[in-house]
């Protein structure tokens, strides 16, 4: 028997983890609504977090972004190659270390920024929409304490 939440049924399957389901749910739809608002931009899904990092860093290893976006070295390395082509990031020879490069963003990048806020902006009033702000503090904590709980789970895991 399924369980009711709101509109939708969570299927007998999941009864166990009500939350989860949810939680997959509403990422999976929050991930393609910040893709639809990214292609706008004609960016894909990451990509302005690589760019917001380099707007805050300035110039980083590629290694760096690999930490920071916990990603895979293939996965960023196309994602740098993708800005590059457009001219929103230039990688340079690491002065310190001739063997290494640095990624950085271009004035064009830079360029980008006001539309990417834009972009999170209203990203974030699609996904808040008509919640009273004093229910977004302790929601952001509840997520904080989800995310801390399913980093330890991973770094078990591995």
């Amino acid at each position: 028997m399924a369980l009711e939440r709101g509109t939708r049924k969570v299927p007998s399957a999941a009864e166990r983890g009500p939350v989860s389901h949810a939680l997959f749910r509403v990422v999976r739809l929050h991930r393609m609504l910040a893709g639809q608002l990214l292609r706008d931009l004609g960016l894909h899904l990451g990509q302005e977090l690589l760019l917001m990092h380099l707007w805050d860093s300035g110039p980083v290893r590629q290694t760096e972004l690999i930490a920071v976006l916990d990603s895979d070295s293939a996965t960023v390395t196309r994602m740098v190659q993708r800005l590059e082509k457009t001219g929103l990031v230039e990688r340079t020879p690491d002065p310190r270390d001739g063997r290494a490069t640095l990624v950085s963003s271009t004035s064009a990048g830079h360029a980008m920024r006001t539309e990417i806020e834009r972009m999170w902006h209203d990203l974030e009033v699609a996904t808040v929409g008509d919640l009273p702000p004093a229910t977004l503090a302790p929601m952001l904590d509840a997520l904080a304490t989800i995310e801390t709980n399913l980093a330890t789970a991973t770094a078990k895991s591995v």
